[in-house]
């Protein structure tokens, strides 16, 4: 019921704002906690420790599946055995939502551009933060603009973030005036600086082009808190159709593509292949995650699926 108020009556290609605010309900019925519990949060719900900005609390015998960045070490070194500490945190967490909209994300061969569902997905997370009590930020990007929200509480941080992803001229129709190639190391560096130790961050993207550089900057942004990589993808991007020669029409440009060579096809899958398994190394870091979106999926069941339902 809810994840159908939030894709009833909407285009496959572009967002409105009143569609992001729709999402509210369906947002909202969504917890984002982590499993891993590590400390208390002073905003009402548990999270692990990450970083500073938290307050020592005490230490206790290290157990299967702790953070080895809590291990306390003096009282280990002293009793000979393994202990930890634990953290209560002396603020709400910052929860970041990184949205890219960059010309790749414009495009579905089935379901919803891509863009539109990492949009949707970017709205629940900002209405599930706002329902935690959390503090949201953002950073959303594309060829046409770059911008920046600080974590703020309350429903003006989300509707701040959401009028920032409906304004962004990237839905205008095709011919508007970009201001060139975007740059995700760039955005991502910028994040690093965004994010206060403890954060809660998603990065939503098709993650094409993501190189040496960018996992520098996620690795960093790991070791200031929880950290997870939503990766939007065609179906197509992963496999091309069967053989033959198939026209594709993008923004107001049509061309054909040919699909018969077995030696592009295979290229063309180990390139895909190549990505996912960049970020699944990833996510076998402490703290990091990679959920699974493709066109065709609903980014409300997506993040269910990972987080509970209140």
């Amino acid at each position: 019921m809810l994840a159908a108020a939030v894709t009833a009556e909407r285009s496959p290609v572009r967002v409105e704002l009143q569609d992001l605010i729709r999402a509210k309900p369906a947002g909202e019925s969504i917890g984002l906690m982590t499993p891993r519990v590590r400390a208390f949060v002073s905003g009402g719900h548990l999270s692990p420790f990450r970083g500073r900005g938290v307050e020592y609390d005490e230490s206790r015998p290290y157990q299967a599946g702790d953070d080895l960045r809590t291990m306390d070490w003096r009282v280990t070194a002293r009793t000979g055995k393994p202990f930890t500490k634990v953290f209560r945190e002396e603020r709400n967490r910052p929860v970041i939502v990184w949205l890219d909209l960059r010309r790749s994300m414009h495009f579905a061969t089935r379901g919803a551009y891509k863009s539109v569902l990492a949009a949707d997905a970017a709205a629940l997370i900002a209405w599930s933060a706002v329902g935690n009590g959390d503090q949201l930020g953002g950073l959303v990007f594309s060829e046409y603009e770059h911008h920046e929200l600080r974590p703020r509480l309350g429903h003006r941080a989300a509707l701040r973030l959401l009028q920032l992803i409906a304004g962004n001229p990237c839905w205008r129709p095709a011919g508007a005036d970009a201001a060139g190639e975007s740059d995700m190391e760039h955005s991502l560096l910028r994040l690093t600086r965004v994010a206060r130790p403890g954060s809660m961050m998603f990065l939503l993207s098709d993650f094409r082009g993501f190189g040496a550089d960018d996992e520098k900057h996620v690795r960093q942004l790991a070791s200031h808190g929880d950290l997870y990589l939503i990766h939007v993808f065609d179906p197509v991007e992963a496999e091309l159709p069967p053989p033959g020669r198939y026209r594709i029409r993008k923004d107001r440009r049509a061309f054909a593509i040919e699909t018969s060579d077995p030696g592009g096809r295979a290229r063309y899958r180990d390139r895909f292949a190549a990505r996912v398994a960049r970020l699944q190394a990833l996510s076998r870091l402490p703290g990091v995650n990679v959920l699974d979106c493709a066109t065709t999926d609903k980014p409300f069941d997506v993040l269910t699926k990972r987080f509970a339902t209140k």
